[in-house]
């Protein structure tokens, strides 16, 4: 239960934005579902909502690379949240640091940490 009203859209879900407490760097974008915020709360690591296998995750769960959690905001509409997070490891599945490791024209700007070949 939360003291702010969210705006979950028709599928249930919100996005969510998870920040790097340290560096302020945008990691990355996932969503969640009521549950997954719940769980989040509970345990102080990030919880998300795959929508693409249809369930619960725990951010780490696999590759140990697992994100704490600082603070839970929520935006002015109460249709976003942000996770304020202490990250070990790469937060993206691709071995990046963060998800927003290029520009729109291909330009690599961030920094591979893991190999996911040896991870997943």
């Amino acid at each position: 239960m939360t003291a702010v009203d969210l705006a979950f859209d028709e599928q249930e879900y919100l996005p969510a934005v998870a920040q790097d407490a340290e560096t302020g760097e945008v990691l990355m974008l996932a969503y969640v579902t009521e549950e997954a915020l719940d769980r989040t709360r509970e345990t102080g690591y990030a919880h998300y909502y795959s929508r693409s296998r249809d369930e619960l995750w725990k951010k780490g769960g696999t590759s140990g690379h697992t994100q704490a959690i600082e603070e839970v905001r929520v935006d002015c509409d109460g249709d976003a949240v942000l996770y304020v997070v202490d990250q070990a490891g790469g937060a993206c599945h691709t071995g990046y640091e963060s998800c927003f490791y290029r520009t729109v024209d291909g330009e690599e700007v961030g920094q591979q940490v893991f190999d996911p070949d040896e991870v997943y």
